[in-house]
């Protein structure tokens, strides 16, 4: 039976494929120390667990609408008032099966056949191969310190650009974006009348900066916006798989009929727990951003002690991008390499920059303990110096 070319196009994910074999190779019994997956290490709390419980014990336990509960719609709406100034409806929210389903339903929703969307390097690894199953056409915009310039956006719109893909704070760098410079993609998106999905997955986890959302600049870049978010990352309920969209009621609805046909309604037991994640207790979120931001400035720290590694400090999510092309040779001569190399002589796993679209680079994750820590870098420390 032949593979469709649709299906053919696609990739798999590098950094779903590389947790999978540091996972293998744990089971092996070797000692591997993973910087791979973009997961919280923290369990999910107490009172989320219990609303599930409860959920389960109450019998709700049956099909749901296709997107989602009111009570979890109202509840999203408060949440985009409160903490984004941001009006939303609940005929204006659509809850799925984790953020990316809801991705894929929102690109589904607007991209045709060959239709441009504008992807700034470096990107999440999902963006492209999502546009590619919709059968549009990545157009990739090079950065200045992982950051869209506009005036380069500007020059890289065209008549079949249909769409910008932004992610404040940013997978895998860890940059925000600030007022000005949000007010400045959203002026050109608005002049010509180009569609934004504004991933902000990792909004709560933020050192010192604070989120803006870029739909919160006015009627019409609100208009324009869709924005994608969920409860894995800040409520640490990646398995959960629960996300939601927002925006102009004929998208969502839109993203509601693809969801009727694809998975229907998201877990009813897993709503009620977001439920529970959204109007309970939130002093756990502080408490993860100390936790995140000792273990990031140690591991920024100490790769720029290593001789041919430079990283910089990210001021949101849980990642480290270090450059570490000084260190290629012959042998090891590009970012999958590299990872590869490691994972089998260190027992260090990361994910390499090529994964999302920058092969000088590759993606450390600091969500996991400070002993793992120190001892994965120690270790990424001694293979470095083999390399010098």
């Amino acid at each position: 039976m032949k593979i469709s070319q649709r299906a053919q196009n696609i990739l798999p994910s590098l950094t779903l494929s590389i947790t999978a074999r540091a996972k293998e190779m744990k089971k092996q019994g070797k000692d591997v120390v993973s910087f791979g997956a973009g997961e919280p290490d923290f369990d999910t709390m107490a009172n989320i667990k219990e609303a599930a419980k409860k959920a389960i014990d109450e019998g709700f336990t049956k099909y749901t609408a296709t997107s989602g509960i009111i009570e979890l719609k109202e509840a999203i709406v408060k949440k985009f008032y409160q903490d984004n100034n941001l009006k939303y409806s609940p005929s204006q929210i659509i809850i799925s099966n984790g953020a990316k389903q809801a991705l894929f339903n929102i690109i589904a929703s607007i991209i045709d056949k060959d239709d441009e969307v504008i992807i700034p390097i470096p990107y999440w690894v999902s963006y492209v191969e999502i546009v590619k199953l919709c059968q549009g056409k990545p157009v990739f915009l090079k950065t200045n310190n992982f950051k869209i310039i506009a005036s380069d956006l500007e020059k890289t719109i065209n008549k079949k650009t249909k769409l910008l893909i932004l992610n404040s704070p940013n997978n895998p760098t860890g940059v925000v974006y600030d007022e000005k410079e949000l007010k400045e993609i959203a002026k050109i998106c608005v002049k010509h009348n180009i569609a934004v999905i504004s991933d902000e997955i990792y909004e709560k986890l933020i050192y010192g900066k604070k989120h803006i959302s870029i739909a919160s600049f006015g009627k019409e870049i609100y208009k324009l916006t869709i924005i994608i978010n969920g409860f894995s990352k800040t409520y640490a309920m990646t398995g959960w798989r629960l996300g939601y969209a927002a925006g102009p009621e004929k998208i969502i609805k839109s993203a509601s009929k693809i969801q009727d046909h694809t998975t229907s309604n998201p877990c009813s037991i897993g709503q009620k727990a977001a439920l529970e994640a959204l109007t309970g207790p939130q002093d756990h979120i502080p408490k993860m951003i100390f936790e995140y931001k000792r273990r990031r400035d140690f591991m920024v720290d100490s790769l720029n002690k290593i001789e041919g590694v430079y990283a910089s400090r990210p001021d949101g999510a849980f990642y480290v991008f270090a450059d570490i092309s000084k260190l290629y040779n012959k042998e090891i001569n590009n970012s999958f390499k590299f990872c590869e190399k490691l994972l089998e002589d260190a027992y260090v796993a990361s994910i390499p920059g090529s994964a999302f679209g920058d092969d000088k680079y590759i993606r450390l994750s600091f969500a996991t303990s400070m002993d793992n820590i120190k001892r994965g870098l120690e270790r990424f420390s001694k293979f470095c110096q083999k390399l010098i």
